[in-house]
């Protein structure tokens, strides 16, 4: 069991109608996909082409950045504020997707790309599948 799960389990207040699995499997993509994109940003920053990885770089820290954000907000979700959680995972998924395409391609040439392509696309997912919980 996650420390997610652990917390989440250990709160007096409901979650709404959202899915506790779901929630609590949102909560921990969205921050390994932070620690991904921040990894691969300092990682594209230390390679010898790195003006060829700028988009790159900025999409990374974007991502983590969103990404934070999302896990914050999910945080303290109660069920009471519905319509801005649904709001902010549709951006966090739009977001990973446009980050998982920009390292998708780099990943060819750097396995950290590769690496943070895939974490990008799980909380992509994720964010949809706890949003098709909150319809």
């Amino acid at each position: 069991m996650s420390v997610t799960a652990k917390m989440l389990a250990t709160r007096p207040v409901a979650v709404g109608q959202a899915d506790r699995e779901a929630l609590v499997s949102c909560l921990d993509q969205v921050l390994e996909c932070a620690q991904a994109c921040t990894v691969c940003a300092d990682a594209c920053l230390a390679e010898e082409q790195v003006a060829e990885l700028r988009r790159c770089i900025r999409t990374d820290l974007n991502c983590a950045d969103v990404c934070h954000a999302t896990a914050r907000v999910l945080s303290r979700f109660t069920g009471e504020d519905a319509d801005l959680v649904r709001d902010v995972l549709e951006t966090c998924a739009t977001v990973c997707l446009a980050c998982g395409a920009e390292c998708e391609r780099h990943a060819s040439m750097h396995e950290h790309c590769a690496v943070c392509a895939e974490a990008c696309r799980n909380c992509a997912d994720a964010c949809q599948a706890l949003l098709a919980t909150l319809a």
